[in-house]
């Protein structure tokens, strides 16, 4: 979004922006709930199985859900690089512990494993958290399930969280990773928000950015969640156009008509 479209609209900053604090995050309640599901599957040790289409707003859950975690008690760590071998796939894990990575698959996995432990007998509860899940290597996942074994398997001493696109559960239901899947107590799905929560999203994030008025009527509302699916990165990307589109025509208003010429353009350019 251009300074020209904030200046019009007496806006502090882009309202759109994926540069939002977590603090400042909206969440519908549907989701607010499944952030308090996945805290109350991470409170009783277990692991979590989390997909979504793109865009549905898994980063904004994850986010909340860092955000809440207590931090005195639960130790999470973050790895998005989903596309490593089983070895390399450790090492990332060791770095992102702050552990020296060794040379061999073995080394690196007892690394990781006797970390987990040293936090057990510090009352501190690791959870690693592991994005993109649905592009991990079929090696990784066949062998995430002895990550989580301890004392044979008497001890619940680290929790999984796989994020990924719903691809990722087909893969878990093949008899390769039923291990894995069978650990994973909690399984969830992100549906796509309803018009009203768009509605809601786009006054929450306009509110954000110094707005004390409706720029968008409903029935432009309606027109762009259609467009967006429910998904709100998509939604962001469409709303912040129609702004810029609104400001070069000196319209105050995003109205129907104005969205609409908006979406035609980005199908005519597709």
């Amino acid at each position: 979004m251009s300074e020209h479209s904030h200046t019009f609209f007496g806006l502090s900053h882009a309202p759109f922006s994926k540069e939002v604090p977590d603090s400042d995050l909206w969440l519908p309640p549907s989701k607010q709930s499944l952030v308090q599901e996945v805290l109350d599957t991470l409170q009783e040790r277990h692991s979590v199985l989390l997909v979504g289409e793109p865009g549905v707003g898994k980063t904004c859950v994850l986010r909340a859900l860092r955000q809440r975690l207590p931090k005195e008690r639960f130790r999470l760590t973050y790895c998005h690089n989903a596309t490593l071998g089983r070895r390399d796939f450790y090492r990332q894990l060791c770095l992102a512990l702050g552990l020296s990575p060794k040379a061999t698959a073995a080394a690196v996995f007892y690394s990781v494993t006797g970390h987990v432990q040293e936090l057990a007998s510090a009352r501190v509860h690791p959870v690693f958290l592991l994005d993109e899940a649905h592009l991990l290597h079929s090696d990784v996942l066949a062998h995430l399930h002895i990550l989580l074994n301890y004392e044979w398997d008497s001890r619940a001493l680290l929790s999984l969280v796989l994020v990924g696109l719903p691809e990722l559960e087909d893969r878990l239901s093949l008899s390769t990773h039923k291990s894995l899947l069978s650990r994973l107590h909690s399984r969830l799905r992100l549906e796509p928000v309803t018009a009203d929560d768009s509605a809601d999203y786009l006054r929450h994030r306009l509110q954000l950015a110094g707005c004390d008025r409706e720029l968008f009527p409903l029935d432009a509302i309606a027109l762009l969640h259609e467009a967006s699916q429910g998904a709100h990165r998509e939604l962001d990307r469409l709303a912040a156009l129609c702004l810029r589109e609104a400001a070069r025509r000196k319209r105050k208003l995003v109205e129907r008509d104005l969205a609409r010429s908006v979406l035609d353009r980005q199908v005519s350019s597709a």
